[in-house]
């Protein structure tokens, strides 16, 4: 019997109080699945523990309490609370099977039917579960193996799996990209291919969050080939042109073993600043994000390999480590020559070690020079800076003064 006993996250002693409440109510009716189990058979982190019951909400809540733990009805209509253990949440979720469905969420009722509750997720590997020793079971007959092996399989009929949701065309290639080995599975593909006119009716914001987990996969090439051979990613990203760097941009991640980064390649897929708009609004993505791909696909200052050391300065003033780190990966993928690779390196070194000079000028100091309160002020401050950077940011307080003084007198 294949065991996750010895996992840490199995023997921390959160977990332990968690399964020996709920054993107390119901010996052998709790078991641990989906992510948790899976990655730790296939060797991943483990973020959270999700734990799938036989008992009722209701007597869950009842079980927490009485063991002193807080409890959270994250989304009790469908049967799942939160159990809070020492800080530590646990994710429980009654037993369910499917009334009925129409591609973006479902009616279900409950159940004390392990093969049920399996029979209503989407992947073989998505469906292990382990009971409080650690046993695991696979109700589906292909998890284990799919885990073993890195197969994404829906569980049953593909297309009857996605007519269940439409989210799980992207899953597809979200879990191909993490924990797929190989070629995608061809059933699966195929039944995404011919179901992608369901994705139409998936809200932008889960789209979205799809979207960035599978780019930030750490090797997400085969499974976007796949997705854009078959015309999906054009349906759901048409903005996302060049796959070609993006492609290019996840080597020379690889290769510099850098830390997969999702909005970095993502803007590399996009054009030019009017489609990463387009894309961030359409995605309805965060303000943050939104500025972080329009700065990135920006093209001024423009970075080249060669740029000197006080044009780099410029360049890092100007845009900031994370844009500059954004946008000289971007160009590097563009030309993808291997010959200017180390020049690359060392320009993103440099960036690393770059911290940003102040500009030894207040307020007080442009009033001092006879400059009126009001815009002036930031009118000269701007004219002082300018000639700063053109100086390469001198560190002499004595020469700023000076230029504020003349900047202050040809304002008069």
């Amino acid at each position: 019997m294949t065991s996750i006993a010895g996992a840490s996250w199995f023997t921390a002693p959160e977990t332990k109080a968690v399964a020996a409440a709920l054993e107390a109510v119901l010996p052998g009716g709790s078991r641990f699945v989906g992510g948790c189990v899976r990655n730790t058979l296939m060797g991943h982190p483990v973020d959270d523990v999700d734990i799938a019951t036989q008992l009722t909400p209701d007597e869950t809540i009842a079980a927490a309490k009485a063991a002193g733990f807080a409890v959270a009805p994250t989304g009790i209509d469908h049967g799942t609370v939160t159990v809070i253990a020492n800080h530590v949440p646990f994710e429980v979720t009654t037993l369910r099977r499917d009334v009925s469905t129409d591609g973006r969420r479902a009616t279900v009722a409950f159940t004390k039917s392990w093969e049920e509750d399996a029979a209503r997720r989407d992947f073989r590997l998505n469906a292990l579960y382990a009971d409080a020793a650690g046993a695991v079971f696979d109700p589906t007959g292909g998890g284990l193996e799919d885990a073993r092996a890195g197969r994404i399989i829906f569980i049953g009929d593909a297309e009857t799996r996605l007519r269940e949701d439409f989210l799980r065309n992207l899953r597809f290639f979200r879990f191909s990209a993490w924990y797929g080995g190989g070629a995608l599975d061809a059933r699966g593909l195929a039944a995404c291919t011919a179901l992608q006119a369901g994705l139409d009716v998936l809200s932008a914001e889960r789209v979205w969050k799809e979207l960035k987990k599978l780019f930030a996969a750490p090797d997400p090439r085969r499974a976007l080939a796949g997705m854009e051979g078959a015309g999906i990613l054009a349906r759901v990203a048409p903005e996302a042109a060049d796959m070609a760097r993006v492609h290019a941009l996840v080597g020379i991640e690889r290769d510099l073993m850098l830390p997969q980064d999702a909005l970095s390649r993502i803007a590399a897929a996009l054009p030019d600043e009017a489609a990463a708009r387009a894309f961030a609004q359409r995605m309805k993505s965060s303000n943050d994000e939104r500025q972080r791909l329009v700065a990135a696909t920006g093209d001024a200052p423009r970075i080249v390999s060669f740029l000197s050391m006080r044009e780099l300065r410029r360049a890092l003033y100007a845009l900031g480590v994370e844009t500059f780190r954004d946008r000289a990966l971007r160009a590097w993928a563009t030309e993808n020559d291997p010959r200017k690779a180390s020049q690359w390196r060392a320009l993103l070194a440099l960036a690393d070690t770059y911290v940003r000079p102040t500009l030894a000028l207040t307020g007080d100091d442009i009033l001092a020079a006879g400059v009126a309160p009001g815009p002036k002020v930031g009118e000269v401050r701007r004219e002082v800076e300018a000639w700063w950077i053109d100086a390469d940011f001198p560190d002499d307080r004595l020469s700023i003064v000076e230029r504020l003084k003349a900047v202050a007198q040809g304002l008069a």
